[in-house]
């Protein structure tokens, strides 16, 4: 196989399968059902409630364990929880949580600080941001931690950033952040999939082939890890795409990129010396067996 099927045949393997979003979305209504019967007295399994995270911005991969989303509660309801005695954004999540007890049983179930999580047996877990719109389009949710206060995001503008540069890199943007996390699973890496999708968001802005196809995918691999690896190690923070919020790094991830250069490289030279079998090994020093192009 050519470069651009080889890696069209990685992409079969690194994408999200049909089984597993089918399984994403049943659980997703269900939920989005229960928080809506009990908050807003419909049944809708869709209103209110949108899909955040790497899954939101669609750059989650094979093997994804958090499904994020964020369920609007009505407006009334703040001022009842701010005017709470004692930690009002813990009395908030505790009855998010109380509504989920109705579907699911409370050993699957906990509030955490600024969510509430749902734990399946496949390893699937779902944490869900209550939260109440503001004028700006921006969210409000409860921090229980440290006696509680209200937090502000803003994970439309993430997207929308998002989903524009990758229109604009013909959805290599996409493919990179997913491929990149292929690689951070296979060798443990520190990195947040939140911080992945921020650098590459600023890579892929100047990268010269954003706008090719598969053909080039070796090129957006090796270029991509250079990127990561002349990041500077003593840097903590970055900022989010659209919504500037700050992006924590959470151990390092250099040199395991600099390593991944060099393998890409490697896997490059052995392709155009006609060495596929070669390449193909190359390149699992990076993705492991998920690539068999």
């Amino acid at each position: 196989m050519g470069v651009a099927e080889t890696f069209q045949a990685f992409r079969d393997e690194y994408v999200i399968g049909k089984d597993q979003m089918d399984s994403i979305s049943y659980r997703y209504k269900r939920i989005t059902r229960q928080l809506n019967t009990d908050f807003w007295e419909t049944q809708s399994d869709t209103a209110h409630s949108l899909y955040i995270g790497s899954y939101g911005r669609d750059t989650a991969a094979k093997g994804v364990s958090d499904v994020d989303i964020w369920f609007r509660l009505p407006g009334r309801l703040y001022q009842q929880f701010n005017n709470h005695q004692g930690n009002g954004q813990s009395a908030l999540l505790q009855a998010v949580r109380a509504s989920m007890q109705k579907t699911y049983g409370t050993t699957s179930l906990k509030a955490d600080g600024q969510v509430v999580v749902v734990s399946f047996t496949d390893g699937i877990t779902f944490e869900i941001l209550p939260g109440f719109v503001n004028a700006s389009d921006t969210v409000t949710f409860p921090d229980s931690n440290d006696g509680g206060t209200w937090k502000t995001c803003d994970p439309q503008s993430e997207m929308t950033a998002f989903a524009t540069r990758n229109a604009q890199a013909n959805h290599n943007l996409k493919a990179i952040c997913r491929m990149a996390r292929i690689w951070k699973g296979q060798h443990n890496i520190a990195i947040s999939g939140m911080l992945i999708d921020t650098l590459a968001y600023q890579f892929i802005d100047s990268w010269g082939e954003k706008d090719k196809s598969y053909l080039y995918h070796d090129w957006l691999v090796r270029d991509f890890f250079l990127y990561l690896s002349k990041q500077d190690r003593t840097q903590e923070w970055w900022r989010a795409p659209g919504s500037g919020s700050w992006v924590h790094k959470t151990g390092a991830f250099v040199a395991k990129a600099e390593t991944a250069y060099d393998n890409a490289l490697e896997a490059i030279r052995q392709t155009t010396a006609g060495q596929p079998t070669s390449a193909r090994l190359s390149w699992q020093l990076i993705f492991g067996t998920t690539f068999n192009g």
